[in-house]
């Protein structure tokens, strides 16, 4: 088996996606033009990752991209964990965990201050044990009407974690071209949302206002797109502001797959985040 960093060439792209056809059949996302724009497109930086091949033969795959955060007081670079395959003929090995690890140590030695993700119930264990990955804190899952009720966004410099996301970051975001995100700038917040439980219950989020020049410079026809006032949250909030009267929780029952998010540092300044002081929506992650 050899090991080796992934590529961004079309043909290798091109293998990636039949990899992610033969282990989920029947998902339509993994496309040439998505697969570009998340591995290529990203204005904080390209996919970082390894292959696993056996001869010819595409055996697994593992990507993650880099994104800006801050992390207990300092505006860094991060990896976000993403893309994961390995072939039904070469399950069993423990490529992913090898392929993983690889990737890690890559991006410790590139400068990268940590890895974060969202994993599901039946991955967290393996994530924590195997990775060495923190469990911080499961998502919140609400559905309710209308804005969130938080109190005032605190500075991410007091947060533990929160994305710092620029405005060409989040133009790219807004593109993804299997579920393209709307945003509707205001005076006091922008909002975003994207289809999520079907089309009259969209996955929302809301930051804090853009300057006049950056919000007329992202606008777009997407942005026009009617948002309904009932709707989903996924995330998290800072427990000093959390507010969620008009949003109710999801039974873990009714949940498709409970969602935890879970980090793991490279950087001695940071051992932990503290659970209590998180900032964390859709838009961070690659749910919708």
């Amino acid at each position: 088996m050899r090991f080796a960093p992934v590529q961004h060439d079309p043909a290798t792209i091109a293998r990636y996606g039949a990899l992610f056809a033969a282990c989920f059949p029947g998902v339509n996302k993994f496309t040439p033009a998505y697969l570009d724009w998340l591995y290529l497109a990203n204005p904080d930086g390209q996919a970082v990752g390894y292959d696993a091949w056996d001869g010819e033969n595409l055996a697994a795959h593992y990507v993650c991209i880099p994104a800006r955060a801050w992390v207990e007081g300092r505006e860094t670079t991060v990896l976000l964990s993403l893309n994961t395959a390995t072939h039904p003929d070469y399950q069993g090995k423990g490529l992913f965990t090898k392929l993983a690890a690889m990737t890690f140590e890559a991006g410790a030695a590139a400068g990268y201050d940590g890895v974060y993700g969202v994993a599901n119930a039946n991955s967290t264990p393996g994530f924590v044990r195997k990775l060495g990955f923190q469990l911080v804190r499961p998502l919140e899952a609400r559905i309710g009407l209308g804005r969130l009720r938080h109190g005032p966004r605190p500075a991410p410099q007091t947060l533990s974690f929160e994305r710092s996301w620029s405005e060409a970051a989040l133009a790219w975001r807004c593109a993804n071209p299997h579920n393209p995100v709307a945003r509707r700038d205001g005076a006091a917040r922008r909002q975003f949302h994207a289809a999520a439980m079907g089309s009259h219950l969209p996955a929302y989020a809301e930051l804090g206002p853009a300057s006049t020049a950056s919000s007329s410079a992202t606008q777009s026809d997407s942005t026009r797109r009617p948002l309904s006032p009932l709707r989903l949250f996924i995330g998290l909030a800072p427990d000093a502001g959390a507010n969620y009267w008009n949003y109710a929780s999801i039974p873990l029952k009714l949940r498709p797959s409970p969602l935890n998010l879970i980090y793991r540092s490279f950087s001695e300044r940071v051992s932990a985040l503290d659970p209590s002081r998180i900032q964390f929506s859709f838009l961070d992650f690659d749910a919708y």
